[in-house]
């Protein structure tokens, strides 16, 4: 044991000993690691009132003009969180949803297709919506990152104060699972930035990223590089939510996903994005679904689980979480 930490037990056991029930050095050591565990909270209901319950378990507030980031679903595709869900919770913080365009062929690589799916999806029905690279871009720091020198993200993002990270947990054909990690990088990335992380910064050019896909780890970790970059910008003002519905392998930028394969396990939140994603995937390999053997298959296809350690040691959040259920 170093010294340091001699001194902080003895210092604890000291006081603990003044003020009440004389603690154990093991205790003590187990009291510091629970305390530092971060709280994910858990309600197995998926409606639009538990959206907002567990916003409001977080203890945290949003202020001034805020940004819900959600997919809106490219056409075709039916997994997408849809407006009746999530309309409740955005109207309460009176909050724009924002989104960026796409950085492959289809119907959101364009603002202008993309706001014809954003309307036929029935969004711009329960908020205004805000396609954040939709005239600009630009750059944010990266620190401590491998892959990436800088994020590049929607030009609109500097009109928002706050960020409700609103994700749909779910697979992804290439980064193995999608939740608040990869909605906060690849989503909030702008056209370019979505081509810039896809290559590990090889290019920002869209027309090329396709073959210049980087190495599969290389790609995760330049998706938590991206993701930590947001978290900075943001000075820390972004609360996350997972939902676990429509459970496909596939994403919802997919326009002709998979069926989901597993039943709706429910909502969990936390102001710790690591410790969200980390506790949604214990939940696939907790259950006991006769669909989890193929979603975890597609998971360790693309060895998806490895973003979860990499964004760990960037600093963007801990693994080590205490579940806490609102049922």
């Amino acid at each position: 044991m170093q010294r340091r930490d001699f001194l902080k037990l003895f210092s604890c056991a000291f006081i603990s000993s003044i003020f009440g029930k004389k603690l154990t050095a093991a205790q003590l050591q187990n009291k510091e690691k629970n305390m530092a565990k971060s709280i994910v909270y858990y309600t197995k209901e998926i409606t639009p009132e538990s959206l907002v319950k567990i916003y409001r378990a977080l203890g945290k507030n949003l202020t001034g003009n805020i940004g819900v980031k959600i997919s809106t679903g490219e056409p075709g595709g039916h997994n997408y969180l849809k407006p009746e869900l999530i309309g409740k919770l955005v109207k309460e913080l009176n909050a724009t949803i924002v989104e960026c365009n796409t950085a492959y062929e289809g119907r959101r690589n364009t603002s202008a297709e993309h706001w014809k799916a954003i309307e036929e999806h029935g969004f711009t029905k329960i908020a205004n919506v805000d396609i954040m690279d939709a005239e600009e871009e630009f750059e944010i720091p990266v620190t401590k990152g491998k892959h990436l020198k800088y994020d590049i993200v929607g030009a609109h993002l500097k009109n928002y104060d706050a960020i409700l990270n609103l994700a749909h947990f779910k697979g992804h054909a290439m980064g193995g699972f999608g939740g608040v990690l990869k909605n906060q990088s690849i989503g909030i990335a702008s056209s370019a930035g979505k081509a810039y992380i896809h290559s590990a910064g090889v290019t920002r050019n869209v027309d090329e990223v396709w073959s210049k896909i980087a190495e599969q780890n290389a790609f995760l970790e330049s998706m938590a590089e991206a993701a930590k970059a947001v978290a900075d910008y943001m000075h820390g003002n972004i609360l996350y939510i997972d939902v676990m519905n429509n459970l496909s392998v596939d994403c919802d930028c997919d326009s002709h996903p998979e069926d989901p394969c597993m039943a709706d396990i429910g909502i969990l939140a936390s102001t710790d994005p690591v410790a969200v994603d980390q506790a949604c995937i214990d939940k696939i390999w907790a259950s006991t679904d006769r669909g989890r053997d193929h979603f975890i298959a597609r998971v360790e296809r693309q060895n998806g689980r490895h973003i979860l350690p990499y964004a760990e040691s960037l600093g963007l959040g801990s693994r080590e979480y205490e579940l806490v259920n609102l049922d």
